[in-house]
């Protein structure tokens, strides 16, 4: 099971008497080890292979496929085309911008209650026990310091809402998809959250919440997030591939990594997954195939979210 963190502080009701002598000293003792805010620095943290082994997004999906969303194919054809994905590094620009239209696709029609009652369900089932544990640790160290600690991921931002708050983490930062009337319209609002994107919305937030960016901390595993690593005063290579461990070593960033070389070798979900661009063309070719299979007289599976 992953590591809980526990409370940072315990706050005493205003009407509190501490009547013995005793009291007063265990009243003082407890005020003494109470950690202050930090509130101009912060850490953010990647998900995907950096906070959790595999690919939060690819998870999501088996649990929609055990709850009959998608068929076993239609999974393994996703983990194939990720794994290409990745080895090919098709992570450019254009092929994001590319496959905006399509990302979050088959969440069109969901509404956001069920989205997030999903997400709840499929990351104690399936996720809960690939936390890294090193990495959760490193991210109570920020927490234990009285800083704020946020993921940053590609996935949906209700799935990374959702993984902070299991984990006792501040919040997320993520791909936002549109809603109308408690609905998903099936776009997105603004851009995929990758690549520069993040460090674009990392510098948005610290504007909006006092941060120095300079005291502030970056974990990732990949080279993708190199503007997001670079925004930032203190960056951290966890669990890095090939080309950010080389940067990390050009840069000077610290490397952290908590793979063993046989779990390192046998990682089979690449952190690409998140990008969006694989579950775009995988949801939409899913769905299409989907409503030409169903009829007006066959019935949606009893757990599938109603529009």
């Amino acid at each position: 099971m992953p590591i809980r963190p526990s409370a940072l502080r315990r706050k005493r009701s205003p009407g509190r008497v501490v009547a013995s002598a005793a009291g007063w000293a265990a009243a003082e003792v407890e005020a003494a080890l109470e950690v202050p805010a930090d509130p101009a620095a912060a850490a953010f943290f990647d998900v995907d292979n950096t906070m959790m082994q595999g690919a939060s997004i690819y998870y999501f999906a088996r649990g929609l496929a055990k709850r009959k969303y998608f068929t076993s194919t239609d999974l393994l054809r996703f983990a194939y085309q990720q794994a290409r994905f990745r080895l090919l590094a098709s992570e450019h620009a254009g092929t994001v911008s590319n496959a905006k239209s399509t990302a979050l696709a088959f969440i069109a029609g969901w509404r956001v209650e069920d989205m997030e009652r999903l997400c709840e369900e499929i990351f104690d089932e399936l996720m809960a026990d690939r936390i890294w544990a090193g990495t959760l640790a490193l991210a109570q160290l920020h927490l234990d310091a009285g800083q704020r600690v946020w993921l940053v991921t590609a996935a949906p931002v209700e799935l990374g809402r959702i993984i902070a708050a299991r984990l006792g983490l501040t919040g997320a930062i993520g791909t936002v998809a549109e809603v109308k009337e408690g609905v998903y319209t099936g776009r997105l609002v603004g851009d995929l959250m990758h690549g520069p994107e993040k460090a674009s919305a990392i510098r948005a937030l610290a504007l909006a919440e006092g941060l120095d960016l300079t005291r502030c901390a970056a974990y990732s595993d990949s080279v993708n997030d190199t503007p997001m690593l670079s925004t930032v005063g203190y960056a951290v290579a966890v669990n890095p591939d090939p080309a950010l461990r080389r940067e990390a070593r050009k840069r000077g960033w610290e490397i952290r990594d908590f793979r063993t070389g046989r779990k390192a070798a046998k990682i089979a979900i690449p952190t690409a997954l998140a990008t969006g661009v694989v579950i775009g063309g995988f949801a939409t070719a899913t769905a299409m195939r989907k409503r030409r299979r169903r009829t007006p007289t066959q019935p949606t599976p009893d757990t599938a979210p109603q529009a």
